[in-house]
């Protein structure tokens, strides 16, 4: 039997007139990566607020492992790894300090042998002694998400963890986050860089307007579309060929109609169309 790891089940929140969530519906197995997408208002740092108990949910049942967050919270403190869009730490404390302390805040014995390789992972390992305050933008990001696995959690929460990073640190951040994927880590990513949750997750969850809209797997979302030949005729003219129902291209009967084509390109289907379709709707 599948275990879960995070249950979503009618979630609501309003606040005064605004309501942020009117009714999240998903679940993330145990070792699953999911990213939840949502254009700005979508409700996204709202619900991950409602999973670390930041802020009560009006209604609907929330699970973390089994446990209810509002109920047992010390459960699901020590279970969740969150970062947090703002950059959240003392400046005063170097990287290495702050580690351990987050540790001892969860009343956990010292592992300096973990730090270090949290450090290392993570491209810290030169500014270990460095306190927080100078360090630059990308490697304060890269200290919060060193911060939220210090007490070795279960569950990973990632609210759009590589803004303002440049490509280099994004791309050692997604080997890190296949690493931690392939150890068991459970993942929860949002971003707007809607790219790296076709690259990255198994599930997408698309929410707007407070709603969520549809979860499916990846692969199933981006079967929503097909892919799609271009070709430049002898004229010069740019034509697009949709595949078949049952997939692939006639290759035949394309020589047939476009002898002298040249510059053939399979255009492959784009998670952020099938996100833009689905949120226009809101």
């Amino acid at each position: 039997m599948t275990k879960i790891a995070l249950k979503f089940d009618h979630v609501t929140k309003s606040f005064g007139d605004l309501k942020a969530l009117k009714g999240i519906d998903f679940e993330v197995e145990v070792g699953a990566f999911v990213a939840l997408l949502g254009p700005n208002g979508a409700g996204k740092t709202t619900l991950i607020n409602c999973l670390n108990g930041l802020t009560k949910r009006d209604g609907g049942e929330i699970l973390v492992m089994g446990e209810d967050p509002e109920k047992n919270p010390l459960h699901t403190k020590m279970v969740l790894g969150i970062v947090e869009q703002e950059l959240v730490f003392d400046p005063f404390f170097t990287c290495i300090e702050m580690l351990r302390m987050r540790r001892g805040l969860f009343g956990l014995k010292p592992n300096e042998t973990y730090l270090n390789w949290l450090l290392d992972k993570l491209s810290l390992t030169d500014k270990r002694n460095t306190r927080g305050r100078q360090l630059s933008g990308g490697m304060k990001r890269r200290l919060m998400i060193a911060k939220a696995l210090a007490h070795e959690p279960k569950i990973l929460i990632l609210d759009e963890p590589t803004a303002g990073v440049d490509v280099e640190l994004r791309n050692s951040l997604y080997d890190f986050l296949g690493e931690l994927r392939k150890e068991g880590m459970t993942i929860v990513l949002t971003t707007h860089y809607i790219e790296e949750a076709q690259l990255l997750a198994d599930k997408v969850a698309i929410q707007a307007a407070g709603e969520t809209l549809v979860f499916e797997t990846t692969k199933n979302l981006l079967g929503r579309k097909k892919k799609v030949l271009e070709l430049t005729t002898e004229k010069g003219e740019i034509v697009k060929l949709e595949e078949g129902a049952k997939g692939g291209f006639n290759l035949e009967k394309i020589a047939a109609d476009y002898p002298r084509a040249q510059n053939l390109k399979v255009i492959e289907p784009k998670l952020e169309d099938i996100f833009l379709e689905f949120t226009a709707k809101k």
